[in-house]
């Protein structure tokens, strides 16, 4: 029987936001994980019982366990949010109400604090493996000409490849990304009878990395035309001239969307370990 994901519990940083202050310097990590309630298809489901713990936790755990993140922090809006990572021993910021993305609500915290490099971590993938923030973080920390990362995955179907719900991209040889799209890109004009996905072609897994600077620099720009013609905020970075390096991974992403997403987690992280 092929293996099964069983629970994983990681020791959460014993960090308090008067430490944090303290401690984070120009060249520490932080792990900014955006949070609110509020949620089209399955509203409150950050705060989503799994096991017994909230989804923020899993989130938050796996987060912290990063090898290279040196602290963690939850931004949020709402004070619900805040007193369940609290009464996990996690770190939870307030921030205003009125942000309209999880990028601008960590612009806010990160102003605050020193810092090398951000990890924007979505709060809805309580499955989240911290190899792959090590392996998003580590083309900053090799190159302090790249200003931005993120990773993408093969596809695991043809139908997966059509579906506007996965978002593609596709990058130049240096492992930059040229473009992203919920469109199949790029169009197999020759080979899809043969190859119906081009081996060029792969899925992107919305975990972003930012220079401090570069963080800060967006969150300051205004929206891009391509961006909101295609609802996809990395496009704001690529239409003002910002490279975004590729990282390439097996990893999976299992956001939850729905309550079918939510029952299928809890199924994959509460089923026990079988080979």
């Amino acid at each position: 029987m092929a293996a099964r994901i069983g629970v994983l519990y990681f020791d959460v940083h014993p960090n308090s936001v008067e430490r944090l202050a303290v401690t984070l310097t120009e060249s520490s990590v932080l792990a900014v994980i955006p949070a609110r309630l509020a949620s089209t298809r399955l509203p409150g489901k950050i705060l989503a019982d799994i096991g017994g713990k909230p989804m923020i936790e899993h989130v938050y755990r796996r987060a912290s366990a990063a090898t290279c993140v040196h602290a963690t922090i939850v931004a949020t809006d709402d004070a619900r949010i805040a007193s369940a990572v609290e009464a996990f021993g996690g770190v939870a910021i307030m921030t205003r109400p009125d942000h309209v993305s999880g990028t601008d609500r960590i612009a806010e915290v990160v102003g605050q604090l020193p810092c090398l490099a951000v990890v924007n971590v979505q709060g809805d993938e309580p499955l989240i493996e911290p190899s792959t923030i090590d392996a998003a973080v580590q083309p900053l920390i090799d190159d302090p000409t790249v200003a931005m990362s993120t990773l993408s995955r093969p596809f695991a179907s043809a139908d997966e490849f059509a579906n506007p719900n996965v978002v593609k991209v596709v990058t130049n040889l240096a492992g930059d990304a040229l473009y992203f799209s919920r469109a199949p890109i790029p169009y197999p004009r020759t080979s899809a009878a043969v190859e119906p996905v081009p081996p060029a072609a792969r899925a992107h897994v919305g975990l972003y990395v930012y220079r401090r600077e570069a963080l800060l620099r967006l969150a300051a720009t205004p929206a891009a035309p391509l961006e909101l013609e295609e609802s996809l905020e990395q496009l704001r970075a690529l239409s003002h001239g910002m490279a975004i390096r590729v990282v390439p991974t097996t990893h999976v992403a299992a956001g939850v969307d729905t309550p079918e997403d939510l029952d299928r987690v809890r199924s994959l992280l509460l089923s026990p370990v079988r080979t």
